[in-house]
């Protein structure tokens, strides 16, 4: 019997048995595809992921002993060890980690496994930004310029004139990596050292590699994809562009398909652009050519991402196609099926990411358990998550938690659906961006597709992040709350009766609740009289507010002529109640009583989350000047900077570099200065 041939029916090298070097819900999303393939699923783990739900998704899991990426997911050796443990003959990356590792892929096919991406030669053409528009230039695409950063310990001297010649505002960009890591906007010469740091030390935890480059920055510059797919034979085509400019920190935060406002002609250019582009390097497999679009319709060449993106899922909702199947076949040897030539673009898709993560902090990465992961099942809206009802979200790791995807016949529909999707979700115990993301998706720039770059800095977080759920719908949650505890309470004591109230033997007697929420203690009220259950707030009647129902998961409130149903979980000493317009996180005083909080010293500066004290700027003693920055801190393979809230002197550093701290620990005490002063 003949050996079969790549591009046939028959795989030339067939996967059975596949370990994905990766976690959270990308290592779930291949998972998926690869069940469905027949193929065996291998999880690999930290210490922290150990009762992750991806490795409970897979049909085998290994132990990677240790917490940080570095120990763990960064480690090639560990991986195929892993993989050739458990008898894997193939490996899929995913995407961040050594996704686009050049090392790694060698290592995969010297240990005998098929890796599930490009050739080695071809990573580390473009795996390098430099290098990779270097080769992109020399083929004739446009690209921007670049300016090399000097190694460190050359003269400053030199790195501003770098600067200088690329032109301000810029870029500094690390030169392996992506997802916004290593990635800093500098607008004068006055910031360029520091943000060249950061960006090196950022660079090196979350890739293994520091490099980074200068590059121009544009402003009201849309940020454009276009997906490849390639085989072993020659063939190379594209799945249309994505939109993904609503980015914060240089990370996309909304990516849709197809792009607004990009006609036939554009998208015969991107297409060709980015198939020009992989034809150029023999690229093999799914990869994305990222690319700007100025203000004055020109296009440069960014980067091409080897590997799955994360937004892959709005290109499969519109086109039908599994773009992880495809990834499999063609690294067993197959040409890209005939479906891919012949797909269109039907409907539209978004995707929004949900991330653990305070927008309105300085995007501070929030950690603990999630007590509650609930979106609503709705036609149309796909959830890809790496999460569930109890997981435990550690500070090692990006804080992604999920993505949920909308398709619908027209991009209004689809974000509605998908506003409405995210609105609807229940989250507890982690603060999220959720309500920015739904604030974002109902603004009205986002909604005429102007949306570019600079999104988030003209509708700050600020502004766009505030609380879907306002003063006076906490203030109707609160008593929700209270409700549903007291039809708990009568539940538990087997006396409960469908009227929601406090009383037994004296029915008009007042019941007293007192919850804290975002705007502070919240006093409730509720009684029975003859015009039923009356409630109270802030020791005010809540005018025009009727019970409809009551029992302890919820509350039907009718507020004028409206009913609406509140959901109501109690977990961990706080009440969560999602509603309509919103929800809330109610802090439970009665459970828990109101206490003080001991008094901290005067000018302590505490860590915003947990993490790792990357460098400490100053010593005792040192004067400070307002905003500038004393300590930083490094989590969910970000860093955060702590920045002196006023003037002062530095009375105490209560850490050092390498230190792991918890949230609210003191890192450093500022006094105030002494009033200098003549007494002549």
């Amino acid at each position: 019997m003949s050996e079969p041939q790549p591009g046939s029916d028959v795989p030339a090298r067939p996967i059975a048995r596949l370990l994905v070097a990766n976690r959270g819900e990308v290592a779930a999303r291949i998972f998926r595809t690869a069940r469905a393939m027949g193929i065996t699923c291998v999880a690999v783990h930290s210490d922290p992921d150990a009762k992750a739900p991806f490795v409970a998704d897979a049909d085998l899991a290994v132990r990677l002993p240790g917490a940080t990426a570095a120990e763990t997911y960064l480690r090639a050796d560990r991986l195929v060890a892993a993989a050739l443990a458990a008898g894997a003959d193939a490996v899929h990356p995913g995407y961040g980690f050594l996704a686009e590792s050049a090392a790694f892929a060698t290592a995969c096919r010297e240990a005998g496994l098929t890796f599930v991406g490009p050739p080695p030669q071809v990573i580390a053409v473009m795996g390098s930004k430099l290098a990779a528009k270097e080769r992109m230039a020399a083929a004739g695409v446009a690209v921007l310029p670049s300016g090399r950063v000097p190694a460190r310990g050359a003269p400053a001297a030199a790195l501003a004139a770098e600067a200088d010649r690329i032109g301000w505002p810029l870029l500094v960009k690390a030169d392996a990596g992506g997802g916004g890591r290593g990635m800093r906007l500098v607008g004068g010469a006055e910031e360029l050292a520091e943000a060249v740091a950061s960006a090196q030390r950022e660079a090196e935890a979350a890739f293994g590699d520091g490099t980074v480059f200068l590059e121009p920055y544009l402003e009201r510059a849309r940020h454009l994809e276009v997906q490849i797919l390639a085989d072993a034979h020659g063939g190379v085509a594209h799945l249309f562009e994505r939109e993904c400019s609503v980015q914060r920190r240089h990370q996309k935060l909304v990516e849709e398909c197809p792009a607004p406002g990009v006609d036939a002609g554009l998208r015969a250019e991107l297409c060709r652009l980015a198939v020009t582009a992989a034809r150029a390097i023999g690229y093999v497999g799914a990869g994305t050519v990222e690319l700007l679009l100025a203000p004055d319709g020109r296009v440069r060449f960014l980067e091409m991402n080897t590997r799955l993106q994360v937004e892959h899922a709005v290109t499969e909702s519109v086109t039908g196609l599994d773009l992880v199947r495809l990834q499999l076949l063609v690294a067993e040897g197959h040409r890209l099926p005939a479906e891919v030539r012949a797909a269109t673009i039907e409907g539209h898709a978004i995707e929004a990411r949900l991330y653990a993560e305070d927008a309105t902090a300085g995007w501070a990465p929030s950690t603990g358990t999630l007590l509650r992961f609930r979106v609503p099942e709705l036609p149309g809206v796909r959830v890809d998550a790496g999460v569930c009802d109890g997981t435990e979200v550690s500070p090692y790791y990006d804080p992604l938690l999920a993505k949920v995807i909308a398709h619908a016949p027209t991009r209004a529909e689809a974000a509605r659906l998908l506003a409405a999707a995210l609105a609807r979700a229940q989250i507890h115990g982690l603060v999220t961006n959720r309500d920015l993301l739904v604030q974002i998706v109902r603004h009205p720039e986002f909604m005429a597709g102007a949306a570019d770059t600079g999104f988030l800095d003209r509708h700050p977080p600020a502004e766009l992040g505030a609380a879907l759920a306002g003063p006076d719908v906490e203030r109707l949650h609160a008593a929700a709350a209270a409700l549903a505890a007291q039809a708990q309470r009568r539940r538990s004591a087997r006396t409960w009766r469908p009227a929601p109230s406090g009383w037994r033997n004296n029915p008009s007697q007042l019941q007293q609740a007192a919850y804290r929420g975002r705007q502070g203690r919240i006093d409730i009220g509720y009684r029975l009289d003859r015009r039923g259950t009356r409630l109270t707030a802030q020791g005010e009647e809540l005018v025009g507010v009727t019970v409809a129902g009551c029992d302890p998961d919820g509350v039907d409130l009718v507020v004028g002529s409206v009913r609406r149903r509140l959901a109501v979980h109690r977990a961990a000493g706080r009440t969560f109640v999602d509603g309509p317009d919103g929800s809330s996180t109610l802090l439970d005083l009665e459970r828990l009583p109101e206490a003080e909080p001991p008094a901290a010293p005067w000018g302590a500066l505490a860590a915003p989350m947990p993490g790792a004290v990357c460098r400490v700027l100053v010593a005792t003693g040192d004067e400070v000047a307002a905003g500038q920055p004393l300590v930083i801190l490094e989590a969910m393979k970000m860093e955060h900077t702590v920045r002196a809230p006023g003037a002062g002197r530095v009375a105490e550093l209560r850490v050092g570099e390498g230190d792991q701290v918890e949230a609210g620990e003191v890192l450093a005490v500022l006094a105030e200065l002494e009033a200098s002063g003549d007494d002549r």
